[in-house]
């Protein structure tokens, strides 16, 4: 895992020197001490981004790792578009002549990209699909909202909290699942700015259930379910619960650990004549759940790449990626995630609320 970081870190270096080494060649004429003043400018949000990580463990003010935070993760963003514009200018000049301010308009390309980027993710979707459970006995529709990924902390706001749950609340759901990483990185922003006190107002008349994400063995996973126990969240660690319906939901600890009990032993302890629902914060088992007798499974932790072309990337690297897919006569829902980790842009995704209208297909 060290060495895969300190790969993508080489990447981000290399990216952001041969930007800032395009960029100056703009500027021919300038000084050697313009130059240091632009190198340094345009490295010091890599510096902010590594800070970001390291003033959260030391308890300083929320709003200035916050703001450490947002300049150092939207900087990754911001090379990624420089680098692929320039790259392809690069690539045409072996064809045509192109002006030497090619550079500055690639630079506002990238900025009107991620301009619309932040409003897209300003504006979440409600996705609502219709689930028709063959052979099981449901004694009434069920109307279950799903959510996954709000990363709370210093990319996600407290203000941000109470707009998604009055957005989850309005929908009026039977029951609220939480497909993981609720947290982002730490819990110490959730109690610095009362994001505890905010997350008991989701309201569900059959109860709120979550399972742990990646993030929340980050965040310490100890520490989260002390926060947890704080609110009316049901924290799931590879166990069961049965609703007064008969539904049975199953919560898988998250893949991050590697001794948590694997989806045939839980199933292990269901009656399968009944619907079963399974939380798993990361879809990469999702095509045993026919074999295995699983009616519904709801998972996030992809994002759905967050921003083209990484969606690309997590396409190739998981068996279903995003949405919704029946496998069988199991219905498979992975969600992209209310929020998102990091920069606050979706380019090609969108931020998601989804909806479940669960009812007997008999």
């Amino acid at each position: 895992m060290g060495f895969f970081f300190l790969f993508l870190f080489g990447i981000l270096v290399t990216g952001n020197a041969y930007v800032i080494l395009r960029l100056l060649q703009c500027f021919p004429v300038m000084p050697s001490w313009g130059k240091t003043i632009v190198w340094g400018v345009m490295f010091s949000p890599i510096v902010l981004f590594i800070l970001s990580f390291l003033l959260s463990k030391v308890g300083l003010p929320y709003n200035i790792v916050r703001i450490c935070h947002l300049i150092g993760s939207s900087w990754l963003f911001f090379i990624l578009y420089m680098v692929i514009g320039l790259l392809l200018v690069d690539l045409l000049r072996i064809w045509v002549s192109i002006p030497y301010y090619s550079s500055f308009i690639i630079l506002v390309a990238t900025l009107l990209v991620l301009l619309c980027g932040y409003l897209n993710y300003k504006s979440p979707k409600i996705n609502s699909v219709d689930i028709k459970l063959q052979g099981k006995n449901l004694s009434s529709a069920m109307r279950v909202v799903a959510i996954s990924d709000v990363h709370l902390g210093y990319g996600t706001t407290n203000e941000q909290l109470k707009q998604f749950i009055e957005l989850t609340n309005e929908q009026t759901p039977d029951l609220i699942i939480i497909g993981g990483d609720l947290i982002d990185n730490s819990v110490e922003p959730l109690y610095q700015e009362d994001m505890v006190e905010t997350l008991s107002l989701l309201k569900a008349p059959m109860g709120v259930y979550m399972v742990p994400g990646n993030h929340e063995y980050i965040s310490g996973i100890e520490k989260c379910q002390d926060l947890f126990s704080s609110t009316n969240i049901v924290f799931l660690k590879d166990s069961i619960v049965i609703l007064p319906n008969g539904v049975q939901i199953v919560g898988r600890d998250d893949r991050f650990n590697n001794s948590r009990s694997s989806l045939q032993e839980l199933m292990n302890n269901v009656n399968l004549s009944s619907p079963v629902i399974v939380l798993d914060h990361q879809p990469n088992e999702v095509d045993l759940v026919e074999q295995l007798g699983i009616d519904l499974q709801f998972s996030g932790h992809t994002h759905r790449g967050q921003v083209w072309p990484i969606s690309w990337i997590t396409d190739l690297l998981f068996p279903q990626s995003y949405g919704y897919r029946k496998w069988g006569e199991s219905h498979v829902y992975v969600s992209s995630g209310l929020s998102l980790w990091g920069p606050p842009f979706r380019v090609g995704t969108n931020s998601e609320l989804v909806v479940l209208n669960i009812a007997s297909g008999n």
